[in-house]
């Protein structure tokens, strides 16, 4: 169930960063709301998902997917740049989560 809660946790974050996008500095409403309810979701999943996962395994995977995704999300959609550079970074996040749960982190 704990990590049901975290996808659930990094769901919301990803709506909530990505909003925040397109608030242009909290200037427009709607997504300034999205992105403000987006994170209060996300850090109340993120506690509930602390009760039976451990919180090194639970920020890593959440900061890791977080921003991975976002990066992806910005090249997809948001008409960012992807250079190797970058691709090597979001590879060496997703290596990074995967081997911290190979480890027995949890």
């Amino acid at each position: 169930m704990g990590f049901l809660l975290l996808a659930g946790a990094i769901a919301a974050e990803i709506a909530a960063t990505t909003s925040m996008k397109y608030s242009e500095g909290f200037t427009r409403l709607w997504p300034s709301v999205i992105t403000a309810v987006g994170y209060v979701v996300a850090f109340a999943l993120l506690a509930q998902t602390l009760k039976t996962v451990s919180v090194g395994t639970a920020y890593a995977i959440w900061s890791g997917a977080g921003t991975a995704a976002i990066a992806v999300i910005g090249t997809l959609f948001l008409g960012e740049g992807m250079t190797v550079t970058k691709a090597a970074g979001i590879a060496l996040i997703v290596i990074g989560v995967v081997v911290l749960n190979l480890g027995g982190a949890h």
